[in-house]
C-alpha cells in the first residue's frame, strides 16, 4: 500500500483515499493476473481497506477475514468505549503537530501509543525515515470523514476476529458488525492478545484463516 515499506510515498495527503487504495489493488491484480474471486484478509487499516474494498468490488472476493477492525458503520456507531481508545485519531490530524509528539524524545510518543507491538524498535526505525510518519498518519488525515459515510451492507462471507487485550479497538465495534450484513458472518475472540495479533498470535490466526476459507 502506498506509503507502506519502500512503496512510493505522495506527499498530498488526498492521494491515501481509500478508494485510490483500492484502485491500486485492483490494478494489482489484473498486472499479476490473479485470478478473482479472492478471499481478503487485513488487519487494522488494511481491515479497512479490506471492507471498502468489498463494498467496491464485491464480483473479485469470495471471503474476508477482518481482523480487529469491524464494518466502518459499525465502527463510527460504536460506544464510549471506542470513541475513548480511538482519541489518538483526533490526534493525527494535526498536519506537524502530531509528527512533533509521536517523534521527539527519540519517538517516545510512537513508542508509548505502540507500546503492545513486540517489535515496536523496529517500527520507529522504519518509520523515521523522512518522510514515513507523515505517510502513515495521512491515512488518518485522508480519510477520517469518510468514516461516518452511509456505507454499504457486506454481501460478502465475512470471520471477524478480535482480541481481549487491544488497547486501540472496543469489542463492540466488531461484534455489531454483524448488523450490516447480508452474508454469512462468524466471530471469534481471542483471549489474551493484544491489538498486534498477525505478529502476537499469527500461527492461531491464519490456522482460524484457513479454516474459514477452505468451508464451503
Amino acid at each position: 500500500m502506498r506509503g507502506f515499506g519502500d512503496s512510493p510515498m505522495p506527499i498530498d495527503k488526498n492521494k491515501y483515499r481509500y478508494d485510490l487504495i483500492i484502485a491500486d489493488i485492483v490494478e494489482l491484480l489484473k498486472e499479476q493476473k490473479i485470478q478473482t474471486p479472492i478471499n481478503v484478509i487485513g488487519h487494522d487499516w488494511e481491515a479497512l481497506i479490506g471492507w471498502c474494498f468489498v463494498f467496491a468490488h464485491p464480483e473479485l472476493v469470495k471471503k474476508m477475514v477482518a481482523v480487529s477492525v469491524g464494518h466502518p458503520k459499525a465502527y463510527a456507531r460504536a460506544g464510549w468505549r471506542q470513541k475513548w481508545k480511538g482519541l489518538y485519531v483526533l490526534g493525527f490530524q494535526f498536519l506537524g503537530l502530531a509528527e512533533y509528539f509521536l517523534s521527539r524524545n527519540n519517538f517516545s510518543g510512537l513508542r508509548k501509543w505502540g507500546q503492545q507491538h513486540p517489535f515496536i524498535g523496529e517500527c520507529v526505525k522504519e518509520m523515521s525515515r523522512p518522510g514515513r510518519l507523515t505517510a502513515g498518519l495521512n491515512y488518518y488525515r485522508a480519510n477520517f470523514v469518510d468514516i461516518f459515510a452511509a456505507w454499504p451492507n457486506c454481501k460478502i462471507p465475512v470471520l471477524g476476529i478480535w482480541s481481549t487485550n487491544d488497547t486501540l479497538l472496543s469489542e463492540d465495534q466488531m461484534m455489531d458488525s454483524e448488523k450490516y450484513m447480508e452474508a454469512d458472518w462468524e466471530y471469534i475472540r481471542l483471549e489474551n492478545a493484544g491489538h498486534w495479533i498477525p505478529i502476537e498470535q499469527a500461527q492461531q490466526l491464519f490456522s482460524l484463516a484457513d479454516e474459514f476459507f477452505k468451508k464451503e
